[in-house]
């Protein structure tokens, strides 16, 4: 019964580790890993040390570059911190308010924005909007491969 409920919690916590990977409020790398952790304590499922310490670094490298992707991007295309916050609040707004599409504008209004209230500039600011899309794109996008890579071995494991 222990095991039963071990592996439906590993399961959830892969749920809400895919889930995190759109929801900005939710770290969802680090609590798929922490999925994997609750499985690797069923007697089912034996992983090595080695697999849990990649998958560990995959989670910390993800979380970390989701940070800094979209800074990138929104710089690389010639934006301020005006535009890095704008395209956060933009990307908060847009997902509580206009889900599900509010979380592709969201970011790209919230750069121009966050960029026209600086500098009043459309051009620039519409190249930061993009830049700010696109960080926003490749960082989830990545958080993404990682959670399901991490669901991939779930499965393998437990219906093997």
């Amino acid at each position: 019964m222990v095991e039963i409920l071990l592996i439906v919690l590993a399961a959830l916590l892969l749920l809400i580790g895919l889930l995190g990977c759109i929801l900005p409020i939710i770290p969802g790398p680090p609590i798929s890993f922490v999925g994997l952790l609750v499985l690797e304590a069923t007697e089912k499922v034996d992983f090595s040390n080695n697999f849990l310490l990649l998958m560990l670094l995959l989670a910390a490298a993800v979380t970390v570059l989701d940070y800094i992707i979209p800074i990138w991007g929104t710089k690389k295309f010639g934006g301020t911190r005006a535009g890095v916050i704008g395209s956060t609040l933009g990307l908060i707004i847009g997902l509580i308010f206009f889900p599900p599409l509010g979380i592709i504008i969201g970011p790209f209004a919230g750069a121009i924005i966050g960029e026209m209230i600086q500098k009043d500039d459309f051009h620039n600011a519409l190249k930061s909007g993009i830049g700010s899309f696109i960080g926003f794109l490749l960082g989830t996008g990545i958080k993404l491969i990682v959670s399901s890579l991490m669901i991939y071995y779930f499965f393998k494991e437990v219906f093997a």
